[in-house]
């Protein structure tokens, strides 16, 4: 399996994953002219690392800006988290946010609510 290394742009985030440690960090703004073809890689990596590997999955995200279509994206990776979750599989995410920032300290608090596997909101 390979690691995603895909560079930020001025619209879309930083994505980096190392499958030997069962990591996957997102940074920076989102807001890509299409969403699918940003993370349609990132939602297959996420669902092929979750099926070819028991090892835990660490989702680490410092996200300031989403649009809607990248919240529709981080959906979709923490429905699969969930899923995993379910199956007794060992994910987490952990969420980065500029204390400036309160809408997506509040947008990640309300992810929080939606998912039962360990998941901390972090303002810095």
């Amino acid at each position: 399996m390979n690691d995603l290394n895909i560079p930020a742009t001025q619209s879309t985030p930083a994505i980096e994953s190392d499958v030997s440690r069962g990591v996957l960090v997102l940074r920076g703004d989102s807001y890509p002219e299409n969403s699918f073809e940003l993370f349609g890689p990132v939602i297959k990596w996420v669902d092929e690392y979750l099926v070819s590997s028991q090892a835990p999955l660490a989702l680490s995200l410092e996200l300031q800006y989403l649009n809607t279509s990248s919240v529709k994206a981080v959906m979709d990776i923490f429905d699969l988290l969930e899923a995993a979750h379910g199956e007794s599989r060992e994910v987490s995410v952990i969420w980065y946010y500029d204390a400036r920032n309160e809408r997506v300290g509040e947008l990640a608090e309300e992810f929080k609510e939606d998912c039962t596997f360990p998941f901390e909101v972090v303002s810095r």
